[in-house]
């Protein structure tokens, strides 16, 4: 099962690295050195309001009525 959760990415010598929550570590019995797969989702905010700005002065939504035919 997939988890997904939001974390910053820190500096950690001249790498950079992430904190995995001690909630998830609990759920997910992780252990110090056992490997994990770690999947990166890039949020694009610029992406994200573009999209949704498609619909701007769009106007009220009217639900038409069904139609009597069966």
């Amino acid at each position: 099962m997939e988890t997904i959760f939001k974390v910053k990415i820190r500096r950690v010598g001249t790498s950079l690295g992430i904190l995995i929550p001690k909630r998830l570590i609990a759920n997910k019995s992780i252990k110090e050195g056992e490997e994990v797969e770690i999947a990166i989702l890039k949020r694009r905010k610029d992406l994200v309001a573009k999209v949704f700005g498609i619909a701007k002065g769009a106007g009220h939504f009217e639900r038409h009525a069904k139609d009597d035919r069966t």
